[in-house]
């Protein structure tokens, strides 16, 4: 029997263990759909304090509860700091980080250092799945030479796939089981093992000639979203220009039952991909003396949006006699979606270090972050503040950032003396709102 068909065997009996190498946004919920199918799951993070605090239980995602990690370690699951370990495992899956460098260039480090640390340990007849975001590539030219380099036959006696993730926190509408799962292998044999071991946890995994054709597919998800988005918000700028509301007319022109998909504008772009991922394929198209100047130019609208509503805020303070330098600013949503705790590449980021720059006294409210998050780029001393009508009527100007569910709405229009809204939250006029 081949290593192939005794690996397919083992995940077709779920008999198969299973390591999840990095256990974040994409990680653990892949952690916890192999638990549900019965599979013994090792999980491997190099954050000690994540290794703890799953392994007492506790969750550190907000829409992950605590129950869920319980049960998996009632299942059996564990999580570990030492890399030794995957040579129980047989299959590696990676979901790492790939975020961008200072130059804005593609910072492989995460994915790199996984794998060297991976190489000593790994041996026959396991398959290794690439999850992280990258530039097409990055799997036959940075995984497949480590694998070989070490004795491996890649497509014989051991295994080797790209699947992107398609995680989406906060989306209640979908969820890990339920989104198609894009599998590509570096050969026919690698990509019969990775259907094989996504096909007993997702309800439809979608196969592709190749990594790089996986690779690209999900760049081009993102892509798409970053160029609509870019799209929209200049729109936006020339309506509010034109004395137009943005919104009114994307509802309008969302009736329209064919040719129109709907985005929404706001302060500018967050999250783990949208920001970061087209910078991925800009740079890898250079070797192939390719200029991407569409992508580029919708990244180049997008990044400038938090001047744009800083902009606008200045003008609404100054028709009132104020001006932005010693003004008390409220941030209203740090993190960089609604209803979610993460505040990677958040916006709200960039408009209190422009506001802070231009001398206001800046403060935030989010019931996700009592406290400001510990981040690479903004350091703010600050906690968060309550939403009562005497703090909300203390501050010159709040800015609607993130519209959180759990924000009120009405309490804040009733007591705030002025309301930059980015999101169009406010439909209706009021003398005390401005839309940016």
């Amino acid at each position: 029997m081949t290593y192939q068909e005794k690996l397919i065997g083992k995940l077709n009996r779920k008999s198969a263990v299973i390591g999840v190498v990095g256990l974040g946004y994409v990680g653990l919920p892949l952690v916890i759909r192999f638990v549900e199918e019965g599979f013994r799951v090792l999980g491997i993070d190099i954050d000690e304090a994540k290794v703890k605090k799953l392994n007492a239980g506790r969750s550190y995602i907000e829409h992950i509860p605590a129950a869920s990690i319980k049960k998996c370690g009632k299942a059996g699951f564990r999580a570990t700091t030492n890399f030794a370990e995957v040579r129980k495992a047989d299959a590696l899956i990676i979901c790492v980080p790939t975020p961008l460098n200072e130059h804005r260039e593609p910072d492989m480090s995460f994915v790199i250092g996984t794998v060297e640390s991976l190489m000593p340990h790994i041996r026959a007849g396991q398959i290794m799945s690439l999850e992280s975001t990258t530039y097409p590539g990055t799997t036959d030219e940075e995984l497949l030479p480590r694998i070989q380099a070490r004795g491996f036959t890649v497509g014989e006696d051991y295994f080797l796939v790209f699947s992107p993730e398609r995680e989406d926190p906060g989306n209640k509408k979908f969820n890990t089981r339920t989104i198609p799962k894009v599998c590509g292998g570096d050969s026919a044999a690698c990509q019969a093992v990775g259907v094989a071991l996504y096909g007993q946890v997702i309800d439809r995994v979608v196969p592709v000639s190749s990594t790089r054709v996986a690779e690209m597919t999900k760049l081009l998800e993102n892509i798409h979203r970053s160029v609509n988005i870019g799209l929209v918000n200049e729109m936006k700028i020339v309506a509010d220009r034109m004395g137009i509301d943005i919104h009114e007319v994307i509802d309008a022109a969302s009736t329209k039952p064919f040719g129109f998909v709907p985005y929404q504008p706001g302060p500018g772009l967050g999250g783990h991909c949208i920001p970061i991922d087209p910078f991925y394929l800009t740079w890898k198209a250079r070797e192939y003396g390719v200029h991407t100047r569409f992508i580029e130019l919708a990244g180049e609208v997008n990044s400038g949006m938090p001047e744009w509503v800083v902009n606008k805020l200045a003008e609404a303070l100054n028709e009132r006699r104020r001006s932005v330098k010693g003004s008390r600013i409220l941030v209203l949503g740090i993190a960089y979606k609604k209803d979610v705790d993460d505040p990677r590449e958040s916006p709200s980021m960039v408009l209190m270090e422009k506001l802070r720059q231009r001398g206001a006294t800046v403060a935030y409210s989010d019931p996700y972050f009592p406290a400001f998050p510990r981040m690479r780029e903004h350091h703010f001393a600050l906690k968060s503040v309550a939403l009562t009508p005497r703090n909300i009527a203390s501050f010159d100007c709040v800015l609607l950032a993130t519209n959180h569910t759990a924000f009120n709405y009405r309490l804040l229009k009733k007591h705030a003396r002025l309301l930059v809204d980015t999101r169009g939250v406010y439909l209706k006029p009021a003398k005390n709102i401005v839309k940016a």
